[in-house]
């Protein structure tokens, strides 16, 4: 017979099981997504694609991340998580030829590749073995990612160089940030959807190897 003292305990074990079940989902999810999307990357690459432009960029990334989120709870919000994710890929392609072409290109592609891979890693062991709580770095984290967003689309619309690396600065450290709350969010109960939280750590880690990226491209011109 159960006593009021079992419930809270049947009821912790509960949880924490859903909360396994998500981070499970979650990195098998993101897995994913990122093979799929780095051989999209590579086709692209491969056959020389033209970069779809800022607009249609922004449109096709906006778009689908609000059908993404839209059908969270279906099957068809996996069919948009990958259209989402391959999308992103297919844009990452003619930016990598634009710094393969480069002095040195192979060598900074490789040193940003390795550099996101172990501030992704360090972050997100850090958050899961400590089960520290980064919660209250959401606002913000909303604030700068959107400052550091409409920065970036005035760095390009405007043409200004040293803006567009000052902005890549500051996602490399937004990014990072983001990292660490999403992860502590799906530890702590705060996000029970592992699409969702899928999409938000591709989206860091695509920011992360983009702007890792333009900050060595510059300091290999230097």
């Amino acid at each position: 017979m159960s006593t009021p003292l079992m419930k809270p305990a049947v009821q912790i074990q509960s949880n924490v099981l859903a909360t396994n079940k998500v981070i499970r989902n979650t990195y098998t999810l993101l897995s994913m997504t990122l093979l799929f999307s780095g051989a999209i990357a590579g086709t692209a690459m491969a056959l020389n694609l033209p970069h779809p432009g800022l607009l249609l960029t922004l449109l096709g990334y906006f778009g689908l991340l609000f059908a993404t989120a839209k059908f969270r709870n279906s099957g068809l919000g996996l069919v948009f998580v990958f259209a989402l994710t391959g999308f992103m890929g297919y844009t990452l392609g003619p930016i990598l030829n634009s710094y393969l072409s480069l002095a040195n290109g192979g060598q900074i592609v490789m040193t940003a590749m390795a550099g996101t891979g172990a501030i992704f890693l360090g972050l997100s062991g850090y958050a899961l073995m400590t089960r520290k709580d980064f919660s209250f770095m959401g606002g913000f984290l909303i604030v700068g990612i959107l400052v550091a967003f409409l920065a970036g689309l005035g760095a390009v619309i405007f043409e200004m160089p040293m803006l567009s690396l000052a902005v890549s600065a500051m996602f490399v450290l937004l990014m990072s940030g983001l990292i660490l709350y999403e992860t502590s969010n799906i530890i702590h109960g705060g996000e029970t959807n592992y699409i969702m939280a899928t999409v938000s750590l591709f989206v860091a880690i695509f920011n992360l190897f983009t702007s890792l990226l333009h900050l060595l491209g510059f300091m290999n011109q230097e």
